[in-house]
């Protein structure tokens, strides 16, 4: 089970290595986006499981922050993205 785990592990590694490449040539902001809000979910996933597999309950810790800031950005991006449509109209 061990090795699955790190198996998946590395697969989300390249998932991540991929997003990061299109976050850096993504055509708009929006894809960028995107991009970092996968970055942080891939990258709790990353956490999860190399905390379950290397018997380190803290990375879960770094995980679940990790995952607050994504949200937290996301949300940032969607209010300042909404902002800028409403000032188009006036």
């Amino acid at each position: 089970m061990t090795t699955l785990m790190q198996a998946v592990a590395l697969f989300l590694l390249a998932n991540l290595v991929l997003a990061l490449v299109v976050a850096a040539r993504g055509p708009t902001p929006a894809d960028r986006m995107l991009m970092a809000l996968l970055i942080g979910t891939t990258g709790t996933g990353i956490l999860v499981l190399l905390a379950q597999t290397m018997h380190l309950p803290a990375l879960v810790d770094v995980a679940l922050v990790l995952a607050l800031l994504a949200a937290i950005g996301g949300i940032a991006f969607a209010r300042r993205a909404w902002q800028d449509v409403e000032g188009e109209h006036d």
